[in-house]
């Protein structure tokens, strides 16, 4: 019998657990819920439930509406909804040619977004993380201004990402490159909790949270590279080392144009951005073939098209699934859905502030000791 299984559970981890029950009980809910309905909801006494609920209000995570107007007999019960005036998430995007950064609150609300335009390749990797460090610092400065508390904050990168370090980015020619060390040492973001993950996974994270019922889809992100998030039964699939998604790379033609990558005929070669606005056309049947080879292979029932695919989708669509039609084997008993990316071109950035904002919901106990 392992340790884990016998070993006493701590009274402030029983805490912990219930005060996320509670919270994302809440955040759930598709009404504001009294504290009886979060009691029933969670099998947790009234009292308890009370006491959770006093401390989430204190710590600035919840906030009690006054109940709606009185229809009969009985007093009616405040509502809980989670709060927009306290912690937020900070999410920054360093690509190709742009840097971006934005806010969202606890109720998953953009509350300051920024972008500059500006080619990364040719700057060092320290200096293009300086200048997303300075943007950066203008978005926790308007966030405070805002009445908001920086949470901590999540850097998406197009390249593949492992124990927080950028391994390697083609597009950017970055190797080995330590993102959060280096943005930790900008003096606004000093002390604050900083992560690193993949562009296309957080883009993926972020769909999912307003796919409605949408479980298991494909993300597909489209930019000077190609990279992709895929989502199971709701959870993201990273692979055994974290590296998966790398559509970019797949080959369409073998002996075709010479990547970055240091192989030939990749996929971003023919549908990356620069490729898309040469020949539509191309792009989307090259898109077609490696998508139907995804399909043929892991059976994904929808296929979500982001960044910079996003605006173009009604233009790549009928090439798209002309090559589905064609490719896949079980096209005439299922065919795959594809649709455009909900979040549009922000999906990344959006994802990666979403990505902060998950980690105060599953661990209020952890804001509420940072807070206190």
């Amino acid at each position: 019998m392992s340790s884990s299984t016998t070993a006493p559970v701590r009274q402030s981890s029983v805490r912990a657990h219930n005060l996320a029950l509670v919270l994302n009980t809440v955040a759930n809910s598709a009404d504001p819920p009294s504290r009886a309905a979060v009691a029933g909801a969670t099998g947790l006494t009234r009292a308890t439930v009370s006491a959770l609920v006093d401390d989430l209000i204190a710590g600035g995570l919840l906030v009690e509406r006054d109940p709606p107007p009185r229809t009969g007999a009985g007093r009616p019960a405040a509502g809980l909804a989670l709060t927009a005036a306290g912690p937020a998430g900070l999410g920054l995007e360093i690509n190709v040619d742009y840097l971006a950064a934005c806010v969202v609150d606890l109720t998953g609300a953009v509350r300051q977004r920024f972008i500059e335009h500006a080619d990364q390749r040719p700057a060092p990797a320290a200096d293009a993380l300086a200048a997303l460090g300075v943007l950066a610092a203008r978005a926790r400065l308007a966030a405070e201004a805002d009445g908001l508390v920086v949470a901590g904050a999540a850097v998406a990168v197009p390249g593949l990402v492992s124990a927080g370090l950028v391994r390697v980015a083609p597009n950017l020619g970055w190797q080995d490159v330590d993102a959060p060390g280096l943005l930790r040492a900008v003096p606004e973001l000093a002390g604050l909790p900083v992560t690193v993950d993949n562009e296309a996974n957080l883009a993926a994270l972020g769909e999912l949270r307003v796919a409605g019922g949408e479980q298991t889809f494909l993300y597909v992100s489209g930019e000077i590279g190609i990279g992709a998030g895929l989502v199971i039964d709701g959870e993201l699939y990273r692979g055994a080392r974290g590296w998966s998604g790398e559509i970019g790379h797949l080959t369409v033609d073998p002996d075709g144009k010479p990547c970055r990558c240091g192989a030939s005929g990749c996929l971003e070669q023919y549908a990356g951005q620069e490729a898309l606005a040469a020949d539509e056309p191309g792009a989307a049947a090259a898109l077609g073939i490696a998508l139907s080879t995804v399909v043929n292979l892991l059976d994904v029932p929808v296929i979500v098209l982001g960044g910079a695919y996003a605006p173009y989708f009604e233009r790549l669509r009928d090439g798209i699934e002309a090559e589905l039609r064609r490719r896949v084997l079980t096209a005439g008993l299922a065919p795959v859905t594809l649709r455009a990316a909900r979040l549009g071109a922000d999906a990344a950035v959006r994802g990666a502030a979403d990505a902060v904002i998950r980690g105060v919901r599953d661990d209020p106990a952890g804001w509420l000791r940072r807070a206190g």
